[in-house]
């Protein structure tokens, strides 16, 4: 222990107020101290609270040369002055009753842990959502890894979600319990719904699962995990981690899946399919996006405006958008020769994961899209207006939109919740 002329330990000397140096520091309590977590030492600010006597002592020596004057207890702007009468066991700065709290739009880390303290005056979201058009109706829990797709079967009361756990959970849409859980062996890279099928991408395969007959069989082909699955045209088509689509046809005889043909041109996984027009568009880990032919399944354009990974593609009536981990939405639509090109470009300050696409109760378009910063933004279209925001633990990376305004997200905890997008006359009478 270091010891001076002072006679008192120089550590706690400086932090309870050195004599020499600038007199309003040494007024000024340490704010990481009253939190509980200063590391600094010395700290060149008070680690005491400030008495109201005029006059205090300093390291059990006379008196200090500093009167505390009642002035010091109201030293703050007016909206946050304190009296004397100050509750010491209350936190430092929080606002009195009659302080508006203006929200930033960062959700509290205390709060999602449980221990935030400052309740309703806290000036971070103790919220999952930011916005007035949605709300949260449930939440469903049993994964125990990042979720990957979410499928809501036509005609079906059942929700299907698939997981990096290795499982497929199947949810009861009017209880909200599990209903079934079928393990595959592989974590699931993707998971669709088409009419009464459901797919299941997982490493080296796809598992077909019939929801009316309970049937199941097994697509085998694939090189690798299976990323990203979409259904047109009588056709099934599954982007690879070898950067290969490959085909397959059903075949209403046998009720069975054929083996069609396999799709190259991507050099790295294909990770985003959608069908719309009479094409396929493909988006892979090489930055480009291929487009496709449904009738010849040739490759007839492909578009390299992204610097990044082409996380997601999506068609909205005549326009395709996509989006990247370059922090870009683009939108694309067609020129008189039947070539797309960028026609706008929405840029964000984080990496982008996965877009869908919606209407809400009022017919309105609805753009969701997932950011690395464990976010979803909700934009009305054309505008790119922001609506709202919606927030999780980690990364969303599956959205799937249902009936009447009911849309789903599922995040790297395994979480899935279930929304419901609200009429404006309701969310400004709540």
């Amino acid at each position: 222990m270091d010891f001076d002329a002072r006679g008192g330990n120089s550590r706690v000397f400086h932090r309870l107020g050195n004599q020499s140096g600038n007199e309003s520091k040494q007024q000024k309590v340490c704010s990481f101290w009253r939190a509980g977590k200063c590391n600094r030492s010395p700290c060149q600010f008070l680690h005491r609270e400030l008495s109201t006597p005029p006059q205090t002592t300093v390291n059990g020596g006379g008196p200090s040369k500093r009167g505390l004057s009642n002035d010091a207890w109201s030293s703050g702007p007016p909206s946050v002055r304190i009296s004397p009468n100050f509750n010491k066991g209350s936190r430092w700065g929080r606002p009195g009753n009659n302080r508006i709290v203006r929200k930033t739009e960062k959700l509290c880390n205390y709060w999602v842990q449980g221990n935030c303290s400052y309740g309703d005056t806290c000036r971070f979201l103790h919220s999952w959502s930011l916005g007035d058009g949605f709300s949260l109706l449930t939440q469903l829990e049993g994964h125990q890894k990042l979720v990957s797709g979410i499928a809501l079967p036509s005609g079906s009361n059942m929700l299907y979600t698939g997981s990096q756990d290795e499982t497929v959970r199947v949810w009861d849409c009017q209880s909200g319990q599990c209903a079934g859980v079928f393990n595959l062996g592989g974590e699931v890279g993707c998971l669709i719904a088409e009419g009464p099928w459901v797919f299941v991408g997982v490493p080296n395969f796809v598992k077909a699962l019939n929801t009316q007959t309970k049937t199941e069989m097994s697509l085998n082909g694939p090189v690798g995990q299976v990323y990203a699955m979409v259904a047109g045209n009588d056709l099934l088509f599954a982007g690879t981690q070898d950067g290969a689509i490959l085909v397959w046809k059903f075949n209403a005889s046998t009720n069975n899946f054929d083996p069609a043909l396999s799709l190259k041109g991507h050099t790295m996984a294909v990770v985003s399919l959608v069908v719309g027009a009479n094409r396929l568009f493909s988006g892979s880990m090489d930055h480009s996006i291929r487009v496709w032919s449904l009738d010849t399944l040739q490759c007839i354009q492909t578009l390299s405006e992204h610097t990044s990974v082409v996380m997601s593609v999506l068609c909205w009536e005549q326009f395709l958008l996509s989006c990247s981990l370059d922090q870009t939405i683009k939108v694309w639509a067609a020129t008189e020769s039947g070539t797309l090109e960028v026609t706008y470009t929405h840029n964000e300050e984080h990496g982008l994961l996965t877009l869908c696409g919606m209407h809400d109760l009022e017919g309105k378009p609805l753009l969701l899209c997932s950011c690395n910063d464990n976010s979803v933004r909700l934009y009305d279209l054309p505008s790119f207006s922001e609506r709202g925001k919606i927030f999780a633990k980690q990364e969303i990376r599956a959205i799937h939109a249902g009936p009447n305004g009911l849309f789903f997200t599922g995040d790297g905890t395994g979480q899935v919740r279930v929304w419901n997008c609200i009429s404006e006359s309701t969310a400004t009478s709540t």
